[in-house]
């Protein structure tokens, strides 16, 4: 097993018993291996949020963004990280594009998928 999924799975491991200090540096340990590993990333933003480090988390999520312009879970953690901060309208939005991002999905394998649900979302704490 490579060094970078060692350090993965340690870090799901920590985080897995609420030691989200320790999973964020498993979860960096294994990016310095393999810098754009989407997995870990997310597993990082997730942990950052989890410690409190909301900032952190966005930006890390950004960076997934960045990689995959198309990932809905990215957009879906971003509108969580921004609730947990308080930035509904902003929060609104990354779920709006979240939902866009599962219907392009979708239409791939479901051409025709209807459109989604463009109602309010319901916010979480």
């Amino acid at each position: 097993m490579s060094n970078h999924v060692e350090h993965y799975k340690r870090g799901l491991g920590h985080f897995g018993r609420g030691e989200h200090a320790e999973a964020i540096l498993a979860f960096r340990a294994a990016l310095e291996a393999k810098p754009d590993w989407l997995d870990a990333l997310h597993a990082l933003a997730t942990a950052q949020s989890k410690s409190g480090d909301h900032d952190g988390a966005l930006a890390t999520i950004q960076r997934v963004i960045q990689l995959d312009p198309e990932d809905p879970f990215a957009y879906t953690s971003q509108s969580i990280f921004l609730q947990r901060k308080g930035m509904i309208p902003e929060a609104e939005t990354a779920q709006a594009k979240a939902r866009m991002a599962s219907w392009k999905q979708e239409l791939k394998k479901n051409p025709n998928a209807p459109p989604p649900d463009t109602g309010p979302m319901k916010v979480v704490q």
